[in-house]
């Protein structure tokens, strides 16, 4: 069931000077844009992603008189009042957009208890749509106690109703285990019939499961596929995916310029891994011209909920790439980045508390940051903390442990790591280890000599 954002004398009513064929750009992208709000996650960022979704709509679409279409849309009090008069006369359409401007204090003073009031209402008489966003705010607590079982209870009243967007969300609570049982299976199931009725954000996390074979067996042309069909119907997220696959060569031949393409369309769009990924190919050269000050300011945008931009943005400071040079700031985004949970960034505040980078030297820090590197994955944290081991830095001289963690640091693809397990081959050693020691010995002499 789906209906549209603004019934036809809503629209009727406005007096306008815009031409018959902005009339039906208006009704487009208010339909448009309210399939953007039910598949919204993040109404805390509301005004930000709206403002930004409507911006990269108006120039993807390039209305001719979007000035006036946007005029006509601000007029949120008068909006409002006429949701409200119409909600009253029992139009579900405007009770459900009614809910909305409650919910954004559009046009009124927020208010999410009646947000709430007016959507319980339409889902009680059976509107799949309101039991989704009903299930919405029992998941997040919006206008009623947190209620993470009735919210996946509303989610599937609205996916057995064949709600698209409440098969999405259903599916999300298997995949993540909210109000059931985790069952990536049964979330696989519901994200394909979601995909399959359309909704983009259902299509992205279906070729997601495809990409990483999670309740299905992993089949990268299948996830291509349905981040393609993602990405064209707009979704941010699956733009972002599209152009990682033509980066890496992902079910589909790699193409750097369509690479950058998509996460151009992805960074537009407001989503931060777009952004940082726009940002990595305007550092590196990758499908454009290489330019640091455009790798930095989008590394900027990113960096508010994004912690490899953050890590990026800091290593742009410690450097001088694309702004002045700063290591103050640049400690403070790889903290940003480190608590955020970044390997990367952890990797590098240990290096800055152990140099003495935009903060005062502190071996033991150091260690502890390396250690959380280490742990979490990062090849080069791992060395480093190798490294710690084995001089006594911020920790007791540890000969087995400096070796067991070069060893992974080796294993994770660490080329000075490889290199110097060679220097295990002679002194006091754990002997069973030492076949390994040798052959990533043999290894670092290999790379060696292609380098020569």
């Amino acid at each position: 069931m789906s209906f549209n954002l603004l019934s036809e004398p809503i629209i009727k009513k406005q007096e306008t000077n815009i031409s018959n064929d902005d009339q039906k750009f208006l009704k487009k992208i208010l339909n448009d844009f309210y399939h953007k709000i039910i598949e919204m996650n993040d109404f805390n960022n509301f005004e930000k992603i709206s403002i930004e979704w409507i911006n990269s709509y108006f120039e993807i679409n390039d209305s001719k008189n979007s000035k006036n279409v946007l005029e006509l849309m601000k007029n949120h009090e008068q909006t409002f009042k006429w949701f409200l008069s119409s909600a009253e006369k029992e139009n579900s359409n405007a009770q459900f957009n009614l809910a909305i401007c409650y919910m954004d204090g559009m046009g009124t003073q927020k208010d999410e208890e009646k947000a709430f009031e007016w959507q319980l209402k339409l889902a009680i008489a059976n509107n799949s749509i309101a039991q989704n966003y009903l299930g919405y705010c029992y998941q997040y607590g919006k206008g009623i106690c947190k209620n993470e079982t009735k919210a996946f209870e509303f989610y599937l009243k609205s996916a057995v109703a064949e709600c698209a967007e409440g098969q999405y969300n259903l599916g999300y609570c298997y995949q993540n285990g909210k109000g059931i049982d985790k069952d990536e299976t049964k979330a696989f199931e519901w994200y394909l019939q979601s995909a399959v009725a359309g909704c983009a954000q259902g299509q992205y996390n279906l070729g997601y499961c495809y990409h990483h074979g999670n309740g299905i067996d992993k089949n990268e042309t299948k996830a291509f596929e349905w981040y393609l069909k993602s990405a064209v119907a707009g979704c941010a997220a699956g733009q972002c995916s599209l152009g990682y696959c033509f980066s890496k060569a992902i079910g589909t031949d790699k193409n750097e310029t369509k690479a950058f393409e998509w996460y151009l369309k992805s960074a537009v769009a407001g989503y931060a891994q777009g952004q940082c990924n726009l940002g990595y190919c305007y550092r590196y050269g990758k499908g454009i011209d290489k330019d640091e000050t455009k790798a930095f300011e989008w590394y900027l945008k990113a960096a508010s909920e994004n912690e490899t931009a953050q890590n990026n943005l800091g290593n742009c400071y410690q450097f001088g790439k694309g702004t002045d040079k700063n290591e103050t700031k640049a400690f403070e985004f790889y903290l940003k980045s480190a608590v955020a949970g970044s390997a990367n960034g952890q990797c590098n505040v240990g290096y800055c508390y152990q140099y003495g980078k935009g903060i005062d030297k502190d071996a033991t820090k150091a260690f502890e940051w390396y250690l959380k590197s280490a742990v979490a994955g990062c090849a080069q944290g791992q060395f480093n903390l190798g490294y710690c081991y084995q001089y006594g830095k911020g920790i007791n001289k540890d000969e087995a442990k400096a070796f067991e963690w070069y060893l992974k640091a080796s294993e994770g693809g660490n080329k000075v790591a490889q290199i110097k397990m060679k220097y295990y081959r002679f002194g006091k050693r754990i002997d069973k280890k030492i076949d390994k020691a040798v052959k990533w010995c043999k290894k670092a002499q290999i790379m060696k000599s292609k380098q020569q």
